[in-house]
């Protein structure tokens, strides 16, 4: 169905000040990092504290997800976890911030129209 290579790690509580270099340092410490992203809001550009790293495999996702989770990262314990898939949003009837109605044009959260972020 789908490859299982990449494991895509959801990143929460992050300091507004961190930055996806700053992520990408942090998880690259563990494993390869494919891709950093930081979710900022559309209006302002201010970072909504989560964000997403994809490790390259999942044994250096777990391994991300045992040694970064409850961890401290510039004075903010954060949470690590394996991302849900947008997909099958069956049990929880709205997408992750009130995606309901219009999302401000930022492409998360409503994940209604389409899926595709890699």
């Amino acid at each position: 169905m789908e490859e299982h290579m990449a494991k895509k790690l959801y990143v929460g509580n992050l300091s507004y000040s961190m930055t996806e270099d700053d992520m990408r340092e942090t998880f690259g410490k563990i494993g390869e990092v494919l891709s950093a992203k930081i979710i900022t809001d559309s209006e302002t550009g201010r970072s909504k504290g989560f964000g997403f790293v994809e490790m390259a495999n999942d044994e250096d996702g777990d391994k991300a997800i045992t040694s970064l989770n409850g961890s401290s990262l510039l004075d903010r314990t954060i949470t690590v976890s394996e991302a849900r898939p947008q997909k099958e949003r069956s049990k929880s009837g709205f997408g992750g911030g009130g995606g309901r109605g219009r999302s401000g044009g930022g492409g998360f959260g409503g994940g209604r129209k389409n899926n595709n972020w890699r």
